[in-house]
This record gives C-alpha cells, sequence and structure tokens, in this order.
C-alpha cells in the first residue's frame, strides 16, 4: 500500500491499532463518484435510446421494460449478495475495479447485438457487472469518511446517478443522432474500461472501522447468512430498505420511460432531448443529491428521525408535480413538473444509505449494502420498468392512443406506500431514542 495515500495507525479521535486512513479523501470520493457516473451512464443508455432500438430490433414496450427492468434486475440484484460477501472478506477496490472492467465491456456488447435475445444477454451481463460497483463504493465512503460528513459525501457521491442520465442523454443522444445509436454503447462502454485501469492507482483500500469513532480495525470476516438474518431482522434497516424500494418503483418506472414518453406523446425530438432533458436531470435529481446530503449531516446529529422524515415530507411535495408532468399538455411545461419532482423524489437515497451504513457493523457494510440495493432495486428496478412497459402494451391492447401515458399514472399509488413505510420508520426511531 502507497504510505503517501494511507496513513499507517490511529488518528487522532480514533482508537485502535491498525487503522489505515485515507490521508485525500476527496479524490477517493471523486473518482468512485466518476465510476458511479459511468456505472449509471451504462445503464440509462437503453431507456435514453429507446427510440432507435425499437425501430431497429423490433421490440414493443413490454420488451424494452423486461429488458430495462426484470432481466437487468435479476442478476444485479442475486450477483451483487455473494460479490458483496467477497468484497467483505477481500480486496473492495479490487472487486470494485473487476466489476467496472466487466459492465463496461459488456456496454461494447450491447452496442454490437444484432437482435433482441443477444441485447438481453449484454444488458444482464451489465447487469451482473454492476452488481459489485455500489456497494463495495458505499463500504469504502464510510470506511473514509467519520460520522457528520457521511451524509455530504454520500451526497456527493449519489450525485453519479444524475450526472450519468445527464451525460448519457446528452451524449448518447447526440452520437445516436449523428452516428448510431449502437456507437454510444460502444463509445461510452469503452470509457469504463479506460476507468477500470485509472481506478486501483487512485482509490486505496482503507481499514474497516477506520472512521468510525473509539472502534478498533475489523479484520475478522464477517459470516453471511448472519450478516443476512441481522439485516431483515432490524426493523430499521428493512423498513428502510422497503421504503426506498416503493420510492425506486416510481422513479425507476417513470425514468426508464420517460424520454420514450416526452418524444412519443410530448413531441420533443432527440436533439431537444439531448439538451433540455439532460438539464432536467442535472438540476432536478442532481439539486436534491446535494440537498438531501446537507439535510442529513445538519439535522440527523440531532435527531436520527430525520432519516426518515426527510424522505417521507420530500415525497409527499414531489407526488403532485410528478402527476403534473405526465398530464401536461407540452414538453415545456412537462420538463418543469419533472424538475420539480425530480428534486424531492431522490432524498430517501442518501438517507437510506447512510442510516443502514451506521447501522451495520465496519466488516458486513458491504454486504448490508448490498441487501440494501436488493430490495430497493428488485422492487424499483425489477418491477418498476416491467409495470410500465406490461401497462403500457395492455393499454395499447384495448385502442387507447396514450397507452404509456395512462401506465405512467399507474405509478402514483407507490408514493403513498413509500410515504407511509418511511413515517412507519420515524415512528420506530423515535421510540429507539427514547430507550
Amino acid at each position: 500500500m502507497d504510505a503517501s495515500t494511507v496513513h499507517e495507525g490511529p488518528t487522532a479521535g480514533y482508537a485502535g491499532e491498525g487503522h489505515r486512513r485515507v490521508r485525500r479523501p476527496m479524490a477517493v470520493l471523486w473518482m468512485l463518484t466518476f465510476v458511479y457516473v459511468i456505472n449509471f451512464l451504462d445503464r440509462q443508455l437503453l431507456s435514453i435510446l429507446a427510440k432507435p432500438i425499437q425501430d431497429t430490433l423490433h421490440v414493443t414496450d413490454g420488451q424494452l421494460g423486461l429488458i430495462g427492468g426484470f432481466y437487468f434486475a435479476l442478476f444485479y440484484c442475486l450477483i451483487a449478495i455473494p460479490v458483496s460477501w467477497l468484497a467483505d472478506r477481500t480486496n473492495r477496490v479490487a472487486v470494485l475495479t473487476a466489476a467496472c472492467a466487466i459492465w463496461s465491456a459488456a456496454t461494447i456488447a450491447c452496442g454490437l447485438s444484432r437482435n433482441y435475445t443477444e441485447l438481453v444477454i449484454a444488458r444482464m451481463t451489465v447487469g451482473f457487472g454492476e452488481a459489485g460497483g455500489v456497494p463495495p463504493s458505499y463500504a469504502l465512503i464510510t470506511d473514509t469518511f467519520g460520522p457528520g460528513k457521511r451524509g455530504m459525501a454520500f451526497g456527493i457521491y449519489n450525485l453519479g446517478p444524475p450526472i450519468g442520465a445527464a451525460l448519457g442523454i446528452a451524449l448518447g443522444a447526440t452520437i445516436a443522432e449523428l452516428f448510431d445509436w449502437r456507437d454510444a454503447f460502444v463509445a461510452i462502454g469503452a470509457i469504463g474500461v479506460l476507468a477500470a485501469v485509472a481506478l486501483p492507482f487512485v482509490v486505496p483500500e482503507p481499514s474497516r472501522g477506520a472512521t468510525d469513532p473509539g472502534a478498533a480495525a475489523r479484520t475478522d470476516k464477517a459470516p453471511f447468512l448472519a450478516t443476512i438474518r441481522s439485516f431483515f431482522s432490524n426493523p430499521v434497516m428493512s423498513l428502510a430498505a422497503f421504503g426506498s424500494g416503493a420510492t425506486q418503483f416510481v422513479t425507476y418506472g417513470l425514468g426508464n420511460f420517460a424520454v420514450l414518453f416526452v418524444i412519443r406523446e410530448k413531441g420533443m425530438t432527440m436533439g431537444e432531448v439531448a439538451i433540455w432533458y439532460a438539464l432536467v436531470v442535472i438540476v432536478g435529481m442532481g439539486g436534491g443529491m446535494i440537498a438531501s446530503g446537507r439535510v442529513i449531516d445538519k439535522l440527523a446529529t440531532r435527531t436520527r428521525r430525520t432519516y426518515a422524515l426527510a424522505p417521507a415530507i420530500s415525497l409527499t411535495i414531489a407526488a403532485p408535480f410528478c402527476a403534473g408532468f405526465i398530464c401536461a399538455p407540452s414538453w415545456e411545461l412537462a420538463l418543469v413538473f419533472l424538475t420539480v419532482a425530480m428534486f424531492f423524489n431522490y432524498f430517501y437515497l442518501s438517507c437510506s444509505i447512510t442510516l443502514v451504513q451506521e447501522e451495520s457493523a465496519p466488516n458486513q457494510r458491504v454486504l448490508a449494502g448490498a441487501l440494501l440495493l436488493l430490495v430497493m432495486n428488485f422492487i424499483g428496478l425489477g418491477l418498476g420498468p416491467t409495470w410500465v412497459g406490461a401497462a403500457s402494451d395492455w393499454f395499447a391492447a384495448r385502442g387507447e392512443a396514450n397507452s404509456l401515458q395512462l401506465a405512467l399514472y399507474s405509478l402514483l399509488p407507490a408514493y403513498g406506500i413509500a410515504i407511509a413505510l418511511f413515517l412507519w420508520l420515524a415512528r420506530r426511531l423515535g421510540r429507539e431514542a427514547r430507550k
């Protein structure tokens, strides 16, 4: 390990011997964020390029929903568990590096697909690789930033999805318009391969528990089944996971079809999408990530109920604006509504990640993060787009001209479920604080 990067021995204010703490935490955070940008950019290309893919490969909304939802999530969610268990017991940076290389190579394969079956296989391989991306990063950030700084750190890290989506929209739509949709997959996959090469030179492996006050470095191996039982028997972590899953049912269901929706039913062109929709994502989603991180660091030290109340309140605000996006008469007004909805839709993410990481033992954080993602992504990524695509085909088969709009309306009740779960979590956290 490079001694210029990692400090050997205890750090002031932290007990325990053998701690290795990162000396350049912001460099590590920005590199992990960049890899997350690539991760999400690769993941979002399918929804961004849905229209030209449909035109070339002749697939339905339902087939798009399956490939962007259930098929992808099947590998992403299930493979994340053993991969994260391995990362908890070995080198997390090495696991992340290998994962980035795999999903980037698979993204290139998406662009080389000649039919729907080949595209399905390539997308499932992208899911296989991305399964090893986010959970190790959660643990690395937690062991790089101490309490009181983690909310903002995760807020910055969670800029990966909005930046990745915005770049995917801008680059993907532009490349597809100037050249071909296949070239967008190949070009962006190649960038990911380069990121995988650079990653281990920038990000060191800190000790597990290095930033936990009063904690000794953890070198013991986390038990697999005991960690899973501990997660699901803990009401705090379970409620955070299921509340986040209900939220993602909306965000992924909406996000995977929003570009297709504004093109097909609002009259936007790919050129307009490349500029205006990209701005909506970076301002709306990105702003929400930063704001939620500040809220956590400012208020969660006073009361842990912040981790639940912030998402409950923000989703209550977001729901009517989401409805406004769906029913707006023009794409310009629709994007205004969507910007506000996106800003408040994503408060849950940094809250749930930070809460679960702090509830977990240092040597179980990768697997705990993977279990959080398992619940969130199986419900949200696996079922959300699948539901919307199937509902759109169902309405279309019954002669509805605006089938996709009706399918998006069917997402709105999930807001109520998510809000109820987060309020339940707030009550639980309040009860624990009084003990």
